[in-house]
């Protein structure tokens, strides 16, 4: 297997000298789709900002494609990293075609994507639904082949065939060598589309699997997200 495009190691954060994330170990080799789950409060913004550079790790160690020097999210965007957050991440008063050429990539690429853009690409994208707004975001992210992806509650607030869309879009970099993370919500769509898994409870991992098995293990999963010790 390839060398690991995201390694965190021994990470701790937190937020005022308190801890969010304890001594948490994570991978995404090239080319795989990888889910971290966990209810509200577990950590999962807190270790995807801190891996992008927009959080200061307090201990521990984070290799985004091959270096691991402090990097702000600026720097790790320059390298490669695409990151798309719960916020719909557009300029609600540039056009979608506008919002686009702001990419790092060639708008037609993106497009390649989402075609179901294109007779909207003339509104200003505040006036689009959000889940035009999410495809426009991450169109632009994809058209610049990131080598690293970074999703954070993709799903929320979206229609399911919105949802389909983006994670069969999100699936497709993948198969084009992007290593993504995706935190998410919704347990089983995740795993429907991660090929591997990690489950986060109060800051730590409670479990790890490839997503086929963790899908056999609903009752562990439940455990991890009340707080309890999973078998």
């Amino acid at each position: 297997m390839s060398s690991p495009a995201v390694l965190v190691s021994g990470l701790t954060v937190g937020f005022h000298g308190v801890p969010v994330v304890r001594d948490l170990d994570l991978e995404v080799h090239p080319g795989e789709v990888v889910a971290l789950l966990g209810r509200n409060g577990a950590g999962k913004t807190t270790t995807l900002l801190t891996i992008a550079g927009d959080l200061t790790p307090q201990g521990g160690t984070v290799s985004v494609a091959g270096d691991a020097r402090r990097r702000r999210l600026h720097q790790r965007a320059r390298r490669g990293l695409g990151l798309l957050t719960e916020e719909r991440c557009v300029f609600m008063d540039l056009t979608g075609h506008e919002n686009l050429k702001l990419g790092q990539g060639d708008p037609r690429r993106a497009l390649a994507f989402f075609p179901e853009l294109e007779p909207h690409l003339s509104k200003r994208a505040g006036l689009l639904s959000g889940g035009q707004q999410q495809m426009l975001a991450l169109a632009r992210i994809l058209a610049g082949r990131p080598r690293v992806l970074l999703a954070d509650e993709l799903s929320l607030g979206l229609a399911p065939l919105v949802v389909e869309r983006l994670l069969a879009a999100i699936r497709n970099a993948a198969q084009d060598g992007a290593a993504v993370l995706l935190v998410e919500q919704h347990v089983a769509l995740a795993l429907e589309a991660a090929d591997r898994a990690y489950v986060l409870a109060d800051g730590r991992i409670a479990l790890t699997d490839t997503a086929a098995t963790l899908l056999t293990r609903a009752d562990d999963i439940a455990r991890a997200y009340l707080g309890a010790e999973a078998v």
